[in-house]
């Protein structure tokens, strides 16, 4: 059975190396251009989520689990580059998870604290937040470079990367584990979740109020735009964070498992399986925010089939020269 999961996986990782490269670069390419409709808030997030989407697929995908599948021995799988590309991923795929959690925060605070609104929700902010998130999981990520040594010694040369046993028995390294998958993926899920729940409730309960009102004074069930704008801004929020906690969810589940079993006997096959399964959605996430603006934002679909012209247009011009 593991057999047959490993040869579904091979295939699927290279499936994500194929997409997630180009529709990421796609992504940052149409939002950088502000042409969406989309706030300059709104637009930094986005382009910094879709930014570190395609880190992780760079780092995680293509140079760690597409090079183990496809390419077992070659330079990248020395220790230190290997425990390089582990570090990258780390860092990348928090920020990735964290700015997914600010941009949530971002939208709630548009949609339900229109006090704050005015001056949380600008370009300044935006860029702020996500420097010093950024910054912050770059630092706390430094430890991850001391917890790896070499799997095996060849001709005294260290090649591929695995935890010290140091970090599964000294308690600072049990404690920095602990905090690492709280903070990566167990508290964003938990705030997004909140958060998306919260908007809701303040949505819903907004759109009565108006409702109410508008019959009151028109008499009549005119379009409301503010109501339209919340609306549209609402599915965007509930599409990416919910695609987020949709794909998370088996990675999560994993963690409470074994959290009430206990990780003292070496998992079966269907406990291993289902591991990785949670793994391979995780970075599946990374290629999915790109379909998500193509279903959602109309001007983005404006803008892509624009990008899609202008390149098929430039292959024939030069095919033709």
């Amino acid at each position: 059975m593991v057999e047959r999961y490993f040869r579904v996986e091979k295939i699927l990782y290279l499936v994500f190396a194929i997409i997630g490269v180009p529709v990421n670069v796609l992504a940052i390419a149409i939002l950088s251009r502000g042409k969406c409709g989309l706030s300059i808030c709104t637009t930094r997030y986005l382009v910094a989520m879709a930014a570190t989407d395609l880190l992780v697929i760079v780092n995680e995908v293509i140079l760690y689990q597409t090079k183990y599948h496809y390419f077992p021995r070659n330079f990248l799988n020395l220790t230190p580059m290997c425990t390089i590309i582990r570090v990258l991923t780390y860092v990348s795929t928090d920020c990735s998870v964290w700015f997914t959690v600010t941009f949530t925060f971002d939208r709630f605070v548009a949609i339900s604290c229109q006090k704050m609104k005015t001056k949380y929700c600008t370009g300044k902010t935006a860029a702020a937040v996500l420097a010093i998130t950024g910054t912050l999981f770059c630092l706390k990520n430094i430890p991850i470079f001391f917890t790896y040594g070499p799997k095996k010694i060849i001709d005294n040369i260290p090649w591929f990367c695995f935890p010290k046993p140091s970090y599964f028995s000294e308690t600072g390294w049990v404690v920095f584990d602990w905090v690492d998958t709280i903070l990566t993926p167990l508290l964003p899920f938990a705030l997004i979740l909140l958060l998306n729940i919260l908007t809701v409730r303040h949505i819903l309960v907004t759109s009565r109020i108006r409702k109410g009102l508008r019959g009151q004074n028109n008499g009549d069930s005119s379009s409301d735009p503010e109501m339209e704008s919340r609306r549209r801004s609402m599915v965007l929020l509930l599409t990416l964070s919910g695609n987020f906690i949709l794909l998370w969810l088996t990675f999560v589940l994993n963690f409470i498992y074994y959290q009430i079993t206990g990780t003292e006997t070496e998992p079966n096959e269907t406990e291993y399986i289902f591991s990785q399964v949670g793994r391979l959605l995780s970075n599946f996430s990374c290629c999915t925010n790109t379909f998500i603006y193509v279903a959602t934002q109309s001007k983005f679909r404006t803008e892509m089939k624009s990008a899609v012209q202008s390149v098929v247009s430039l292959v024939f011009r030069f095919i033709n020269h």
